[in-house]
């Protein structure tokens, strides 16, 4: 494989690692916050921002996280015959999953930057009573569906090169970069 495709999954996997590696502390967050919503409501105190700040915080968990899963190969997948398949069936089938994705990823992209721009533009709010502005979320969800996009890359790399017989960079248990 030429060096600058092997730099490429390279960067995106380590940018995708450190991401990803943030995103998982988001959990606590939202626990903080849904802990926060419960002794509230002991002391007959309901904020009107919890729920959604639980909800735009779990959002950024799984989009930000999404890449990392992708990396560390941790995603679902129905295994009734992938399994038993040697590991260049592997790659040349991933490879075929790898082209669906990153087209499917390519028009939520495209959606995400429209929502963002008009989010921006029009300073769209939520129809609530808190009425949040929605492009710091919209931000972040697009930021997270673009690194999907370059670690679907970085994946598809991986599954010509592993089709092919070789073997440029896989799935760890998330040991160094």
């Amino acid at each position: 494989m030429p060096r600058a495709v092997i730099a490429y999954v390279r960067y995106v996997d380590a940018v995708s690692r450190v991401v990803g590696r943030f995103a998982m502390y988001l959990v606590f967050v939202m626990m903080g916050v849904l802990l926060y919503s419960s002794l509230s409501r002991t002391f007959h105190v309901s904020p009107i921002w919890i729920v959604e700040m639980a909800q735009f915080t779990m959002a950024a968990y799984y989009l930000l996280g999404g890449g990392y899963s992708m990396l560390l190969d941790s995603h679902v997948r129905v295994d009734i015959f992938y399994g038993r398949w040697s590991p260049r069936q592997r790659g040349f089938a991933d490879t075929i999953t790898a082209f669906c994705l990153i087209f499917y990823l390519i028009f939520l992209l495209i959606g995400g930057l429209s929502s963002t721009e008009y989010a921006l533009e029009y300073g769209q709010k939520n129809y609530s009573s808190w009425a949040p502005p929605l492009a710091p979320i919209k931000i972040i969800m697009t930021f997270g569906i673009l690194l999907m996009l370059l670690q679907a890359v970085s994946m598809l790399f991986k599954d010509v090169a592993r089709a092919r017989g070789l073997d440029i960079g896989t799935p760890s248990s998330g040991a160094g970069p």
